[in-house]
């Protein structure tokens, strides 16, 4: 099946990928990881307008749905844009049933998918108790929407990070680009936030898997272009090496996976935006099939650069930690499979 962008949709890819291009150079990226603070291309997202496109008016946001976030994530790994303060406030919406005007988190570990248990324990008073390691931007955050209770069972909660008893402690990542912080409570106080819980936990789930796998294409596709362009540039026994056989299928491979992986990857965007019977199937389908796919081409760019590959001073290793990152983020490919096997009743 091949996918096809509407023109408005293609037209905003296009002035967003312009947009990154002008504001987030490669050399501005590496000057936001040497500094570890992302805080600059944050500000300059919002100031300018991107972060509420992809979310409906009515909850505040610019208007679009899942297929518009998908290609804003894409873009983003694309440039290997700081975009873990964006992808933490996208997944929150469903929880608070309206775009925020600052960045809040979903309280999840990062390599476990939203629907999972953290184990935060709520009292009677509503205060929040418990340890959830490694959150996507939990660091950047000023609020964490909370999933408390079995499955079955869940009620969401709105606690502020200055709020007594929250401490963050952030964690350094290979990939510089995304940030993650240990968020510890200790009888937090805590607001009951209004949406069907389960529905807002699903639907979290199902889009931290569609733009993962969305970032993970775009990170894809720049080191295939970087691949090729040194292929043709390195030379050995007086020719490029992009005319080995063995280079070629080894660009033809990440070519296939690229285009495989974008037709899949919309057409999973468009089954959760739509509410589609099996849209957490889809999601789940490209989350494991996608990062897995952008994790492999890694590899094989790194194989085509060589040694230069895995200097600090190359490119490469920015979109390469990225696709690496993107693979566990929110799951690694094994356990979105299972939840596909336990979708279609295989085990």
């Amino acid at each position: 099946m091949e996918w096809r962008l509407s023109e408005e949709q293609v037209s905003y890819q296009e002035t967003l990928r312009d947009w990154l291009s002008a504001v987030a150079p490669v050399e501005s990226v590496r000057g936001w990881i040497e500094a570890a603070d992302p805080a600059p291309f944050v500000e300059r997202l919002a100031a300018d307008g991107w972060l509420g496109v992809g979310v409906d008016e009515e909850l505040g946001g610019q208007g679009g749905g899942v297929v518009e976030l998908a290609l804003t994530a894409e873009e983003l790994g694309r440039a290997a844009a700081p975009s873990a303060a964006w992808l933490a406030t996208v997944l929150a919406v469903p929880g608070l049933a309206g775009f925020p005007d600052r960045t809040t988190a979903w309280l999840a570990p990062a390599e476990d998918a939203p629907d999972a248990a953290t184990g935060v324990r709520v009292d009677g008073d509503g205060r929040l108790s418990g340890t959830v390691p490694r959150v996507l931007a939990g660091d950047e955050a000023a609020a964490y929407v909370v999933a408390v209770g079995a499955p079955g069972d869940r009620a969401l909660r709105l606690v502020e990070r200055a709020a007594p008893g929250v401490e963050v402690a952030p964690r350094r990542l290979l990939d510089g680009t995304r940030t993650v912080a240990d968020v510890h409570l200790d009888a937090a106080r805590s607001a009951p936030l209004d949406p069907d819980a389960a529905a807002a936990v699903r639907r979290a789930t199902d889009l931290a898997a569609v733009l993962v796998a969305a970032d993970a294409l775009g990170a894809m596709e720049r080191m295939l272009e970087m691949a090729v362009a040194y292929s043709l540039q390195r030379r050995q026994f007086g020719v490029p090496i992009g005319s080995f056989q063995a280079v070629k299928h080894a660009a033809a491979g990440i070519e296939v996976a690229v285009e495989a992986s974008r037709s899949a990857l919309y057409f999973a965007a468009a089954s959760v935006e739509a509410g589609l019977e099996e849209c957490s199937l889809h999601a789940a389908a490209v989350k494991a099939q996608v990062t897995a796919e952008a994790s492999r081409a890694a590899d094989t760019a790194l194989t085509m650069h060589g040694a230069i590959g895995y200097t600090w001073e190359h490119d490469l290793h920015l979109f390469y930690k990225r696709a690496r990152l993107d693979r566990s983020l929110f799951g690694e490919p094994t356990a979105w499979n299972e939840r596909i096997a336990d979708g279609l009743a295989l085990v």
